[in-house]
């Protein structure tokens, strides 16, 4: 049984949800174990725009099971958006395709306030949360405080947990933070609804993958957000409140080492981030105009404009070491039609000397990008379906990309459809 596990190489939106939907096709089990809806997933199909923010690609698939684990926290309200989304759209005809755990964590009314206020608090010093109360939510969990879906499905187990939660959270609200007091009425009576609502898809998860395994089934691991985001080793304080390596795809559904046998890293052929933060090789010019246009940078969660720049291959080696990357999938290659000229940064000027082996850490230290030109391809590759179809520079940027990771190129995306892919090697195989 191999199990795959698909990371973000950067600082998120790197176009996971692509890369799931097409090796989804080969697994039989699609699991998300981190994040909550402050994550967006897009697949094109057929020119319309599918946006998951909690529900694993994989849905998309008649015959895949979809597994929401316990390293995930939920907002209930979004979770059943969703669900009417896809289900208006002809897809997730079966509910028996959708596994929820029931030790997965629930974001509440106050989780979100409490992050909003916040945010508004730090004023310059913001991070650049998404105000969905992911963090907050997190924070319950680590506090042996927070309320689980497992909860959520039994009345009064949840009136009386809420009963004694929503006292000291309204206090914090009031007298910390300025905000208005939530309504234990009124979160009780909308919370233990969406407990009825979703409790057709609560289960053992962890037991559902065991016996998986036991059948030899394909199962692929979705990361939300990236590593560079991780809270552990990403770009702290910026960075988000859960764990993003793929070592986090054991952490978070409960599985052992030996399930994991290929880690396919997603990375941009450039560079891009939402929010505050370091971002070395960030391109505030006409160029950095260019890639966020006609890459279309803008965050399919919340809408804000990415912060666009030059492919940063320190970073990307480091993410490659740290999660024992076996295979890269390039996106957006077709971005960079039109530029004459590319750059890619191999090292760092840090602290008066020249490092090309950076933590992401280290990057907090505002490090001088070094630069390296490669001549770029002056045509349209879009519609290129085979590698050796791809022009000489192409492929050459793409090599050096290889040689300055140590990694091999396994997956090359030229536009945003299923349809705009380069496969070079399927790890289920």
């Amino acid at each position: 049984m191999p199990g795959i596990v698909i990371i973000g190489a950067q600082w998120g939106d790197e176009g996971k949800g692509k890369i799931v939907d097409h090796y989804a096709r080969y697994a039989d089990i699609v699991v998300r174990f981190n994040g909550g809806n402050n994550a967006g997933h897009t697949i094109v199909i057929n020119g319309k725009k599918i946006i998951l923010h909690l529900i694993p690609s994989g849905i998309l698939y008649s015959r895949i099971k979809c597994v929401i684990s316990e390293g995930v926290v939920v907002d209930p309200k979004v979770l059943l958006e969703e669900i009417a989304m896809l289900k208006s759209s002809g897809y997730f005809r079966d509910d028996k395709n959708l596994l929820l755990s029931r030790n997965a964590h629930v974001i509440m009314p106050y989780h979100k306030q409490i992050d909003i206020l916040r945010e508004e608090q730090k004023g310059a010093k913001k991070i650049g949360t998404t105000g969905r109360g992911i963090g907050p939510a997190y924070e319950d969990k680590v506090a042996r405080c927070g309320i689980t879906v497992r909860d959520l499905s039994d009345r009064e187990r949840f009136k009386s947990k809420l009963s004694e939660i929503i006292q000291e959270k309204n206090k914090y609200i009031k007298q910390v933070l300025g905000g208005e007091p939530e309504s234990f009425d009124k979160i009780f009576e909308e919370y233990a609804d969406f407990g009825e609502k979703i409790g057709k898809y609560i289960c053992d998860t962890q037991d559902f993958l065991y016996s998986a395994s036991a059948k030899d089934k394909n199962i692929m691991f979705e990361a939300a957000q990236g590593v560079l985001l991780d809270v552990n080793f990403g770009t702290y304080p910026f960075v988000t409140s859960s764990h993003t390596l793929a070592a986090s795809a054991c952490i978070g559904s409960g599985v052992s080492t030996f399930f994991i046998k290929e880690v396919i890293a997603v990375t941009k052929a450039y560079t891009t981030r939402v929010g505050g933060g370091p971002f070395p090789t960030e391109l505030t010019g006409s160029e950095g105009d260019m890639l966020r246009e006609r890459g279309c940078e803008y965050g399919s969660t919340t809408g804000r404009p990415r912060r666009c720049g030059w492919l940063d291959a320190v970073l990307l080696r480091h993410v490659v070491r740290l999660n024992g990357v076996t295979g890269l999938a390039v996106t957006k290659l077709d971005v960079l039609n039109e530029l004459r000229t590319l750059s890619i940064c191999n090292a760092y000027k840090l602290n008066n000397r020249e490092v090309k082996n950076a933590a992401a850490s280290d990057v907090l230290d505002n490090p001088a990008p070094v630069y390296e030109k490669i001549a770029g391809w002056m045509n349209d590759i879009s519609n290129t379906k085979k590698y050796n179809k791809l022009p000489p520079e192409a492929k050459r940027y793409l090599k050096r990309i290889e040689e300055l990771t140590g990694a091999k190129v396994i997956f090359i995306s030229t536009g945003p459809s299923r349809n705009n892919s380069i496969i070079l090697r399927n790890p289920f195989k």
